[in-house]
């Protein structure tokens, strides 16, 4: 072939090997497993209530019907409402009550790279407390987000006098979170949603870029809900919005653009980037059943939240890695604002230091990941489509049984949203306990060395506020994944505190050594994760010598550490010697040695600890033993 017919032939890299049909990966794949169950070794099962395959292809892409196709910007905005880029606002969070201390944080804020603050606008009472606290920040430039206000139609008063036809506003008014948390509404159903009407009739025309109406679909995600769960309730909540407001005078096209979404970030990153996908595509195909006149009316709004489910006060420097996945899924997924929460916020107040790592983190990802500059960058994936398609599929069953049951606040009402969410939350609980989930720090791979109590700021208990309705229904109860874990701990440093020690493990190593290595190893994690002295050993040559070291070391718990084939014989002579020489001593096996367990036990043997343990309640049994009281 001359240089010439070189020139004019196209070479394309991949036409030089045949295409594998699907069927010869599969036949490949169950030869390569050797008899074990594919379903069981390959497939994941979701909480979201659908399976993950081991690997996708092109065929995979059909659930969207050709959706995948459409371009940024285009309805029903799966992949995204900016026809080009993926810019967002970076937003910084300021809890603080306080006009001047909060308008001081945010003016820093913005000066050190946020383009949008959240503020407490429970102290603003007239209109001077609300430009104090507004005081030298652009609305035209800078997005604020204002929550708590005893009345939010009070507060866009206050605003009046402000120039707000180019202010970007959003207001933390949403009715059915405030029952979900509350158990009931703040004055009476039928007044709140009045309120909500009320508020966007006093703003038509007058604040173009003001999102009114937030649905906090986070509180979901941070009382233990599902993805799917999240979405889809937070769908039917958006919905009873819309159906409500429009029945009151209000077109769909002054509604559905004056209502944000708020969705917490967790860790699952793959899932989140489709959660956001999903949330779009569906709530576009939520409006488009009013008939808006324009179609820039279905874009949702989304404000990303760094997830507060999955922080722990151990090891908190952890919390910045968690975070920093979490912000990638949302700006990967297409969020419009992102708040990336302090890692240190669960046991403190937020200071200047950690609040400029939670900013930073955000600048980091637009100005040297360059994440703002292409447009729903998951597009084409066939994993992150089909884990749309999955996702969507699945929340929007879930929107459906809540539209067919009344609708979202008929189902708060009859608590069956309640219900929902905690049966998932005790599974999830469950998953923590035995450590099928890990939160690295907490229940696995403990710092040792690590103490807390005296970093967490003690404040005293909220009372209930003398306007707080009562409860007429069940509430739904928001928390963190690692508090039971952190309580045993915590109690640990306490009972330091006051007793002047710590409760000592001894780990009594003996006989076969990869097996005594990797079970001292997993015995030192287990206790470790109370906070609990575990004091190792290279290995004993007998039962009499590692016995008598445990009892110089004068321990509260001694484990054996060794293979189940030595545990007959070792296992009760080190327990007879040990319940001896002092009868509270608890000694556990390292392991589960099922044919010998009851021999076992009736030779002195208190516990055994394995891979399928729950060892939260196994710790818990401990601290009642040794007096380490909750």
């Amino acid at each position: 072939m001359d240089i010439q017919d070189k020139k004019n032939k196209q070479v394309r890299l991949f036409d030089e090997f045949p295409g594998i049909d699907t069927q010869a990966w599969e036949s490949k794949i169950t030869e390569d497993l050797k008899g074990a169950d594919y379903e069981k070794k390959l497939i994941w099962k979701t909480n979201e209530g659908f399976a993950v395959k081991p690997y996708y292809r092109a065929e995979d892409l059909s659930p969207l019907n050709g959706q995948v196709d459409l371009l940024p910007g285009q309805f029903p905005y799966l992949r995204g409402t900016k026809p080009t880029g993926n810019d967002w606002r970076i937003c910084q969070s300021i809890d603080t009550a306080s006009i001047t201390e909060a308008n001081h944080q945010a003016v820093e804020a913005i000066e050190k790279g946020a383009t949008a603050v959240s503020l407490n606008a429970s102290g603003v009472k007239s209109a001077s407390d609300a430009d104090n606290l507004l005081k030298n920040i652009d609305l035209s430039k800078v997005w604020v987000n204002l929550n708590s206000a005893s009345s939010y139609n009070e507060l866009l008063g206050y605003l009046n006098s402000k120039q707000l036809d180019e202010a970007y506003l959003t207001f933390d008014f949403d009715p059915i979170s405030y029952a979900l948390l509350k158990g009931n509404f703040h004055t009476s159903e039928k007044e709140d949603m009045a309120e909500a009407a009320a508020l966007l009739k006093n703003a038509v025309g007058k604040i173009p870029h003001l999102r009114g109406i937030t649905v906090n679909a986070h509180f979901f995600h941070n009382a233990g809900a599902t993805l799917t769960q999240e979405l889809g309730y937070s769908l039917a909540a958006g919905n009873e919005y819309l159906a409500t407001l429009t029945s009151n005078g209000l077109s769909i096209d002054e509604v559905a653009p004056k209502i944000i979404f708020t969705f917490a970030t967790g860790s699952n990153y793959f899932m989140e980037i489709a959660k956001l996908r999903a949330a779009r595509m569906l709530w576009a195909r939520i409006v488009e059943q009013y008939n808006p006149k324009n179609e820039c009316s279905a874009k949702m709004r989304i404000h990303s939240v760094t997830a507060n489910w999955n922080k722990t006060i151990y090891d908190p420097y952890v919390n910045v890695l968690r975070s920093t996945t979490e912000a990638m899924s949302a700006a990967l997924g297409g969020a419009d604002m992102i708040t990336v929460l302090p890692f240190d916020y669960v046991y403190k107040d937020a200071d200047g230091f950690s609040q400029r790592i939670a900013r930073n983190q955000q600048i980091i990802l637009k100005e040297e990941s360059s994440l703002d500059k292409v447009a729903d960058p998951a597009a084409g994936s066939y994993y992150v489509e089909n884990l749309t398609a999955s996702m969507a599929d699945a929340a929007w069953k879930i929107f459906l049984e809540t539209e067919e049951a009344g609708g979202m606040i008929a189902s708060v009402k009859a608590g069956t949203v309640q219900q929902k969410v905690a049966e998932s939350a005790k599974k999830r609980r469950d998953d923590v306990a035995t450590r099928k989930m890990v939160l690295l720090g907490t229940n696995q791979y403990p710092n040792l060395g690590e103490n807390m109590l005296e970093k967490i700021q003690v404040t005293e208990e909220e009372e209930v506020e003398a306007n707080d309705p009562v409860p007429a229904f069940k509430t739904m109860d928001t928390f963190r994944a690692a508090d039971e874990f952190e309580d045993l701990r915590l109690a640990t440093e306490i009972y330091e505190m006051e007793e002047g020690k710590r409760p000592v493990v001894f780990l009594l190593t003996i006989g076969n050594l990869a097996m005594r290595k990797a079970r001292a190893g997993f015995s030192t994690n287990f206790f470790g994760v109370a906070g609990y002295k575990v004091i190792d050993n290279a290995g004993f040559g007998s039962v009499i010598e590692g016995v008598n070291a445990a009892l110089s070391a004068n321990p509260d718990i001694v484990v054996i550490c060794s293979s189940d084939e030595e545990y007959v014989e070792i296992a009760p002579e080190v327990s007879s010697a040990l319940k001896a020489a002092k009868e509270n001593i608890q000694v556990v096996v390292a392991g589960y040695p099922k044919d010998i367990i009851e021999s076992l036990k009736a030779a002195g043997v208190d516990e055994f600890i394995h891979v399928r343990t729950n060892v939260l309640e196994t710790l818990y049994a401990f601290q009642q033993k040794l007096g380490v009281m909750l």
